[in-house]
């Protein structure tokens, strides 16, 4: 029988203290009645002896020490799932906010998830196609790989998050199921609308699972919200055979979620005033993307984070990338240039990326088209730092070749429409008809008889 305490001794910003607490766990969801009759939701987070510290995700408006009732429920946050989700967008917590009623739940799970084996996992293969030449040619997302976007304030990374759900596939393996779990974190309620009408119109909402934590919405859903979703992933993915994409904006609202939180509750801060455990935090998020043994489905994630000042040695992007497995870097330079979407290749990659291309995924010359890319990219940095000395006028001809192939290359490869969906095919075709720019001698990286195939005479 479940028990109710009436008073609180503490109240503290989303954190109120209950005293002579009995048999109460770590994570349990607890149901407080305000004195005037609201219910508000709160998790126990903290247990001294006999006392308990609660998180209230709806604040402490309303509450006060002497009447507020608080009933323990003797269970951790769980997601109502069943097959409905799909189609349909729900609060941070799981409430549904599309005015199509509640679902009728098939199970509710834990939203704190459970440790995967190591020895259960499978090493990720084949790739997701996002049909855009930057992320499919250069940095492919391999099924059941965390893939993060470093971006900063200012850049496009809300439009290539939209985009990346219009245009995700399997690679035209029309025969498994592929479905979009989409988590937005701290956002404005114009950007929350964007991304909503952006999917009704272009057709895929009814493959697409929306959270929607608001910038208005309290603090402490934050930290709720991409654990909800990637149960909901999770349920799609081992339970129901899908391979799902899971899309998280901005991790750097969750993780100033948890300093907030971490700072009301007296916790002595690490670096930049972020709690000690933010390592430990993020990669209980990150690490819930792969594939089960066994299983029919996949949990791909690709996080999205601001760089606080573009500073990727920032503590966020900088635990995000020793947890994840490389990261697609947006360029405010390029995106100055008007180059969409502004990917910096050189510093991004895809550690999975050799796994999941070549002959019997994509295409036998992707890794070699891929691998000069870069090559040829990387010489064009030096052609530019030498004509920023001597002049441009001064450069030897295959520099100035060098100059023209860089400035082709971000505007036509990097650079596309924001309804341009290429496919592989596509983006090598690409690839090829921009290194033919420069001498057949230049290009080092690439076998001779793909050469003699592909570059031609």
């Amino acid at each position: 029988m479940a028990i109710e305490y009436l008073g609180l001794s503490e109240i503290n910003g989303p954190l109120v203290v209950l005293e002579g607490v009995e048999n109460a766990s770590f994570e349990e969801i607890v149901e407080i009645t305000a004195a005037g009759g609201e219910k508000k939701l709160g998790r126990i987070v903290e247990l001294y002896e006999d006392k308990a510290v609660i998180q209230v995700f709806e604040g402490n408006e309303g509450l006060s020490l002497q009447n507020t009732r608080t009933r323990l429920t003797g269970h951790p946050m769980e997601a109502p799932l069943s097959p409905e989700i799909l189609g349909r967008t729900f609060d941070g917590i799981g409430r549904p906010i599309d005015g199509c009623g509640a679902i009728t739940p098939e199970v509710r799970v834990n939203i704190n998830g459970l440790p995967l084996n190591p020895v259960a996992r499978e090493y990720p293969r084949n790739y997701i196609r996002t049909g855009i030449s930057a992320i499919d040619g250069l940095t492919t997302l391999i099924r059941g790989q965390k893939l993060p976007i470093f971006s900063g304030n200012g850049l496009p990374h809300d439009r290539l998050a939209a985009q990346i759900v219009r245009q995700a596939s399997l690679g035209g393996k029309g025969d498994e199921k592929f479905a979009i779990v989409f988590a937005a974190m701290g956002v404005k309620y114009d950007v929350a609308d964007f991304f909503r009408r952006t999917f009704e119109e272009s057709g895929v909402s009814d493959h697409v699972v929306m959270y929607l934590n608001l910038a208005n919405d309290p603090v402490v859903e934050r930290l709720i919200t991409p654990k909800m979703a990637l149960t909901a992933a999770e349920y799609l993915a081992f339970e129901k055979g899908m391979h799902i994409l899971v899309i998280l904006t901005d991790m750097t609202s969750f993780a100033e979620a948890m300093r907030e939180v971490s700072s009301s509750k007296g916790e002595i801060p690490s670096r930049k005033g972020y709690p000690g455990y933010l390592y430990s935090e993020l990669a209980s998020i990150y690490e819930r993307a792969g594939i089960v043994k066994g299983k029919e489905g996949s949990v791909t994630q690709i996080p999205i984070l601001t760089m606080p000042n573009d500073d990727i040695t920032h503590p966020i992007p900088d635990l995000t990338g020793y947890i994840t497995e490389g990261q697609i870097v947006l360029d405010r330079q390029l995106n100055g240039q008007a180059v969409y979407p502004p990917i910096n290749v050189l510093p991004s990659l895809s550690r999975l990326m050799k796994d999941g291309i070549g002959e019997g995924y994509t295409r036998e010359d992707h890794q070699a088209v891929a691998n000069q890319l870069f090559s040829c990219y990387a010489k064009v940095g030096d052609a530019r730092a030498l004509a920023s000395v001597i002049g441009e006028d001064e450069l030897s001809p295959l520099d100035k070749t060098y100059l023209e192939f860089g400035k082709a290359f971000e505007s036509r490869f990097v650079g596309q429409g924001e309804d341009e969906n290429r496919s592989i095919t596509d983006t090598l075709s690409l690839g090829w008809e921009l290194l033919r720019m420069l001498p057949r001698a230049e290009l080092d990286r690439i076998d001779t008889k793909l050469l003699d195939k592909y570059y031609g005479g």
